[in-house]
């Protein structure tokens, strides 16, 4: 081999060097690129799991054909139980007497018991001509569930607004919006076998013993006894006992009433206070005479567990 065609070679064999480092430098840069992290590492937020609030009415077990827990403030269903279906009301009845009086008469206007008050069925304490002032013949008359008291503050107001007691009554229901409630009297006594004095559901009823707290809490407030008392206007005192027997038993009591018709089996509406000016409303309808006080004082204890955040107190 010549001088000419060694040095060929040789230059071949530099130019061969310098492409291999080339690749290799080119090489490193690659896996430098690929295998070097862009940016901070993104770490994975850990999944916090939040414990179930227990359920305090899951385990609630009640006669009543229907009922509901009602938060006053809030407006919201806490415990349901056909709180829509229509049922007749009996004594129930009474509270939207009373609430409809109250929307159109001062609470001390006169209120005279008409004669026939007084041949209605028990209980009944009054005489005809007697005359009470609306907020005192509206104390005993939810305290004692009177059915001559309430059929006087019926008859007043219905005169009044020179209407039907049914029709008196349908406008204090509808000024609530308490659309599955109508009352044919105003003491919620039977009209006959098949027909109630008063209809309404649980949800209507709740609404309605919330709104008469608010509106009259001092009457309101003499349901929460075990006895009310009041003097008529011509000087005789009554005294007439409670016909809830647990108003000593449940704290914060606002409201009691009960009530009780052949039709309408036992019912029971209660609001009571669940804090600080927390009012709820428990109604029961179509339970039993004896099960209703027991079907109430358990929704009772389920709300104020509920509030406490625990199943069961």
């Amino acid at each position: 081999m010549n001088s000419a065609d060694l040095q060929k070679l040789a230059e071949h064999t530099r130019s061969m060097r310098e492409v291999g480092v080339a690749l290799l430098l080119a090489s490193g840069f690659l896996a430098l690129f690929l295998f070097t992290p862009l940016g901070p590492k993104e770490v994975p937020a850990p999944v916090v799991v939040a414990p179930a609030i227990p359920d305090a009415f899951a385990k609630i077990s009640i006669d009543a054909k229907a009922a509901v827990v009602y938060d006053v403030t809030t407006k919201q269903i806490l415990y349901a139980k056909n709180d829509n279906a229509q049922l007749p009301l009996a004594s129930l009845t009474k509270l939207l007497t009373v609430y409809a009086a109250l929307a159109e008469l001062s609470p001390t206007t006169p209120i005279t018991i008409p004669t026939d008050a007084t041949r209605l069925d028990g209980p009944h304490v009054f005489n005809a001509g007697q005359t009470f002032a609306l907020n005192d013949l509206a104390r005993l008359t939810l305290t004692a569930s009177l059915n001559d008291g309430a059929a006087a503050i019926a008859e007043a107001v219905a005169e009044r607004q020179n209407l039907s007691q049914s029709d008196m009554l349908a406008g204090a229901a509808s000024s609530l919006g308490l659309s599955q409630t109508y009352a044919v009297n105003g003491s919620g006594l039977d009209v006959n076998t098949a027909i109630s004095g008063g209809y309404g559901s649980a949800r209507d009823l709740a609404i309605l013993a919330g709104e008469l707290v608010q509106q009259a809490p001092d009457i309101a407030a003499a349901t929460t006894e075990n006895f009310a008392q009041a003097m008529s206007l011509g000087g005789t005192s009554f005294t007439v006992k409670n016909t809830d027997p647990m108003v000593g038993i449940i704290s914060r009591l606002l409201l009691s009433k009960t009530g009780y018709t052949d039709l309408a089996g036992g019912n029971l509406a209660l609001v009571f206070d669940a804090g600080i000016g927390h009012p709820i409303a428990v109604v029961v309808l179509g339970s039993s005479q004896k099960a209703r006080f027991t079907d109430g004082s358990a929704l009772v204890s389920a709300t104020l567990a509920h509030f406490a955040g625990v199943a069961s107190l």
